[in-house]
């Protein structure tokens, strides 16, 4: 349907055109306290946080950053972000304080919405880096979002923005320990949600469990714009937790998770009767086991569908949701997402069950990286192909698997944990020569994070003072899960820290 109001907006007139005309229609609820919010309400107030922003002086273009905690107001900001003609900058609610400043140096955001617990700490850091104003995203008091829209009349009309103008960007870390912009255009996001919609078979009759973060490309651009874009309800949580997710499963349809979810799922009682309701469940952003798989199938009569994504390029390949769904693999490529394997060396396109880097190319394809036009060249070809830095290969039957990362990548709950950004912070610690850091299985988080460090010699180096050194420094989720403490890494002819023996060495650091 059409909306004049929002037709002008690539991305947002998709968001809303499921829901015009059903404006009573629930679209998120509360888990907790069983609040519910309706379409026409919840886009109503992000018309409101729009004004606020262009109040603020927030121009097309420009960059809007924000921290704070997942709640329906995060959500109805970045709706109205988009809708102000914005580039939304979600921010890890774990990153540092020293972590944000390099953000908002890098991005120059005109605004900073950040929790109000926060905001002593981070405005120094954003006065610095020029940001040209702060808001607190919390309760209605003095330089708070909630007042700024309070403050203004009903309506807006969107911003004018076209398919290749930026919606988004997000920060991926980068193996040199700078972290990279990806931008997002409108195009990518709305052509990714509209496929995987389609894909899933989302309708309006669908409730879905997000507990998912909102920084991240799974619970933001997948979780709540496939929603939206379906009209579907979302049972709206803070966070994971297993008994409320069982409380919600009776009354929902699908629920989208990382390995972990269903890990520790498996552990409640009751698990199959809770689940007879549902008929979809998606697992991303770390790689899921086949006995998870396997147990998972046993138990409630379902196969979990497991996809492969990443931050520059939102989902690539799915399993199908009519069809086998293979433990192990990611599945086929989505709809005009084209996918091959390509040697390291020479970026031929290798054959059936040759093992090499893969790349993408399609409309989900990122822009390229902010402000870094030689990494984008190093990565994004002049015909649209994007080389992912992961190692895999496609079977005879056409499923994608996964078998390495090159660049050492380490995903852990989901997250993406880069190892030489860590390693910098060790090696400048006391009594340490130097480090290696890397991921080895983990039975809840996918992989847990290994540092294996040589002290200097006579040194009484221990695992506490590593950790205690960096606990200022990093998000929780990159701290290592495990010191180790080593007279000398193993090197191979040419000098280079073998990690792939360290891997080995070290694969059962987590087993029971």
């Amino acid at each position: 349907m059409y909306d004049p109001s929002y037709a002008s907006n690539n991305l947002v007139s998709k968001l809303r055109a499921a829901s015009i005309g059903h404006d009573q229609a629930c679209f998120l609820e509360d888990a907790a306290s069983g609040t519910a919010t309706s379409y026409g309400a919840f886009f109503a107030r992000a018309e409101q946080i729009a004004k606020a922003l262009v109040a603020r002086g927030l121009q097309p273009g420009d960059r809007l950053a924000v921290q704070a905690p997942k709640t329906q107001a995060m959500l109805e900001l970045y709706v109205g972000t988009v809708m102000a003609g914005g580039v939304f900058l979600p921010l890890n609610t774990a990153y540092t304080a020293s972590e944000v400043a390099y953000f908002l140096g890098d991005a120059e955001p005109r605004l900073l919405v950040c929790d109000p617990g926060r905001l002593a700490e981070l405005e120094p850091i954003a006065t610095a880096a020029g940001v040209g104003s702060i808001l607190t995203l919390g309760p209605d008091e003095s330089g708070s979002l909630t007042q700024a829209c309070d403050e203004q009349t009903p309506g807006f009309e969107a911003v004018t923005r076209q398919a290749t103008d930026l919606a988004a960007i997000l920060y991926t870390s980068g193996t040199t320990g700078r972290s990279k912009g990806a931008m997002l255009s409108h195009a990518a996001l709305a052509s990714n949600s509209e496929t995987l919609k389609d894909y899933w078979q989302f309708t309006r009759d669908d409730v879905l469990i997000h507990a998912l973060p909102i920084f991240h490309t799974h619970g933001l651009f997948v979780a709540t714009n496939v929603t939206l874009m379906a009209g579907s309800a979302c049972l709206f949580m803070p966070s994971f937790n297993a008994e409320t997710i069982m409380l919600a499963m009776p009354r929902a349809t699908a629920l989208m998770g990382v390995p972990t979810f269903y890990v520790r799922l498996l552990e409640m009682p009751g698990l199959a009767e809770a689940s007879a309701n549902m008929r979809l469940f998606v697992s991303g952003s770390a790689p899921l086991l086949a006995e998870t798989h396997d147990r998972w199938r046993a138990i409630t009569g379902h196969a979990i569908l497991e996809r492969y994504g990443m931050t520059e390029t939102n989902m690539n390949t799915s399993n199908p949701y009519e069809g086998e769904r293979r433990a192990g693999t990611v599945g086929f490529p989505l709809p005009g997402v084209e996918l091959k394997v390509t040697s390291p060396e020479t970026g031929e396109s290798l054959g059936i069950d040759e093992i090499g880097v893969i790349e993408v190319r399609g409309p989900n394809v990122f822009s390229g990286y902010w402000r870094m036009p030689e990494k984008t060249a190093e990565e994004l070809r002049a015909d649209g192909f994007f080389i992912t830095g992961d190692l895999g290969k496609i079977d005879n039957q056409g499923y994608v698997h996964i078998v390495g990362r090159g660049k050492d990548l380490i995903i852990t709950g989901g997250y993406n944990v880069y190892p030489k950004e860590i390693e910098l912070l060790i090696d400048d610690l006391p009594d340490v020569i130097e480090s290696a850091v890397i991921g080895v299985p983990h039975a809840d988080f996918g992989e847990g994070v290994v540092a294996v460090v040589v002290a200097q010699p006579n040194a009484q180096l221990d695992e506490n003072q590593v950790r205690q050194g960096l606990a200022d420094k990093l998000a929780r989720f990159k701290q290592p899960k495990r010191v180790v403490i080593v007279e000398a890494l193993p090197r191979n002819t040419m000098g280079k820290v073998q990690k792939n023996l360290l891997r080995e060495q070290y694969k059962d650091s987590f087993s029971l």
